[in-house]
């Protein structure tokens, strides 16, 4: 489904996102400042998550939780890494077997190792408050 849209839908497209999806492994793609942490926060906020989603650029990995504190997501940047075999050092393949939502940008850099089952999300910046999504279900 691609679809054209501004920074105030972004709730509707999230909530399009998590209806549609099979699985809890979205992957975010798009160039820098295409919108993928934006449209995270927003997921988060529309699983009820009390924290304040931001990019794990430097940590790798950021947990999110709701207000009685259970986990909800992982939310992972993997822009910085240099190779999969730092993915997988930081137990990567645990997470994916974990029940939580993953949230995963920067994917391309760690292909090999995504599931079959993921959804791919493909952004794009057009300007300031508009956008194109394209993502796949199957």
């Amino acid at each position: 489904m691609k679809k054209i849209f501004r920074l105030e839908d972004l709730p509707s497209i999230s909530k399009s996102i998590l209806k549609a999806s099979d699985s809890k492994i979205l992957c975010f793609y798009g160039d820098m400042g295409a919108g993928k942490t934006t449209l995270i926060k927003e997921i988060v906020k529309e699983l009820g998550g009390i924290d304040l989603a931001n990019s794990p650029t430097f940590g790798l990995v950021n947990e999110y939780h709701d207000e009685n504190d259970n986990l909800l997501a992982y939310h992972f940047d993997f822009y910085r890494i240099e190779n999969e075999g730092e993915a997988l050092d930081l137990g990567l393949e645990d997470y994916f077997n974990s029940n939580a939502w993953l949230f995963v940008e920067w994917p391309e850099n760690i292909k090999s190792l995504l599931p079959e089952d993921a959804v791919f999300i493909y952004l794009q910046f057009i300007d300031e408050n508009t956008r194109s999504i394209d993502f796949s279900l199957d």
